[in-house]
């Protein structure tokens, strides 16, 4: 295997593991969510704001009625683009190579 190829492969590998970081995030927190965490955690406090900022483009993208669809389409949806998009990359740059 070249070095380039190399750097390629682990630079695909590196996007992927972000891309399923971040929706596992995202995830956690509509899970978090929908099962009533408590909020005054610190922990559930720290997931809630990192999938806030992860996904503030699309966390109120949606008008349902009940908070929790709300919640699991607006949050859901970015962590389903997160997914795509990066083993998108990802495999691009091994197509690449």
């Amino acid at each position: 295997m070249t070095s380039g190829r190399s750097n390629t492969t682990q630079a695909a590998r590196v996007i992927s593991v972000v891309a399923d970081v971040m929706a596992a995030i995202i995830g956690l927190w509509i899970l978090m969510y929908v099962l009533g965490a408590n909020r005054a955690n610190g922990f559930v406090e720290f997931i809630r704001d990192v999938a806030s900022w992860l996904a503030g483009w699309s966390h109120d993208l949606f008008t349902f009625d009940e908070a929790w669809a709300r919640v699991v389409a607006g949050y859901g949806l970015a962590a389903v683009v997160y997914l795509v998009v990066g083993h998108m990359v990802a495999g691009r740059l091994l197509r690449r190579h």
